[in-house]
């Protein structure tokens, strides 16, 4: 049943697959500063991983019955055709992946906010990310159309209420979460869950009216302070709900 409702997921993400590129965190330190009056500064320093759409699209298997064709043609024919052209296209393939990966960190290093983006070969990415303004709209990390990013790690969503919740669905593993990449399985996916390991700390002098984290928060020099330790064992992606103080005038 798991199964099938991933598969399906996936159909339903089919356009946004063909078009997009998928990125999950490795080894990172993030923080999100969100004052009362709506300033706010966030930073991600760390490994980002690019996620191959079709080694997803694998590991999901299919039915048996769609084990052999209308002609005859049976799953164990096509492995064995594909398996003589595989190590001729490998690295081929391998080569213009990297080139992709390039273009997309050049087009990352022309966004406002990254100090520095590298691509360093095998899916990986080092990127340096600070950036300050004021929550007046909705903020997400990372997105860039020019990259073909459709998925981010960080959302805090300004509301019509006062309020500003964040979520993180980039920093667990959770199959419910936005981050799309839970229960998938499969290939790139798995090796992004088992790189998980980083800390995601939210810092506000705003009112907390929510949040997830078990510990709570603890108070520094008039601060709240949040902190989530992200691992491939993490289940449910970190989140609160602040107030701002113009609340009352919403």
């Amino acid at each position: 049943m798991i199964e099938r409702l991933s598969r399906l997921a996936l159909v339903l993400l089919g356009p946004l697959v063909l078009t997009g590129c998928f990125l999950a965190p490795g080894k990172f330190t993030s923080t999100l500063t969100i004052n009362a009056d709506r300033t706010f500064t966030y930073s991600y320093v760390g490994e980002v991983y690019a996620l191959n759409p079709d080694d997803m699209m694998k590991g999901l298997g299919d039915d048996k019955d769609d084990e052999d064709d209308k002609s005859g043609t049976t799953k164990s024919d096509f492995k064995q055709i594909a398996l003589k052209d595989d190590d001729k296209s490998k690295d081929d393939d391998k080569a213009a992946t990297d080139a992709k990966f390039r273009e997309m960190a050049a087009a990352l290093a022309k966004e406002r906010g990254f100090r520095k983006v590298e691509y360093v070969g095998d899916s990986k990415f080092l990127i340096d990310y600070r950036i300050s303004g004021t929550l007046d709209h909705t903020f997400l990390f990372p997105y860039n159309v020019d990259a073909g990013i459709i998925i981010p790690f960080v959302v805090a969503e300004v509301r019509a209420n006062g309020t500003v919740r964040v979520k993180a669905p980039g920093f667990a593993n959770d199959s419910k979460s936005s981050s799309g990449l839970g229960g998938m399985g499969g290939g790139d996916a798995d090796k992004a869950s088992s790189r998980l390991d980083g800390v995601f700390t939210l810092d506000t002098d705003a009112k907390i009216v929510s949040q997830n984290e078990e510990e709570g928060a603890r108070t520094e020099n008039g601060r709240s302070i949040i902190s989530w330790k992200a691992t491939p064992l993490s289940s449910a992606a970190p989140m609160a709900v602040l107030r701002m103080k113009d609340a009352a005038a919403q």
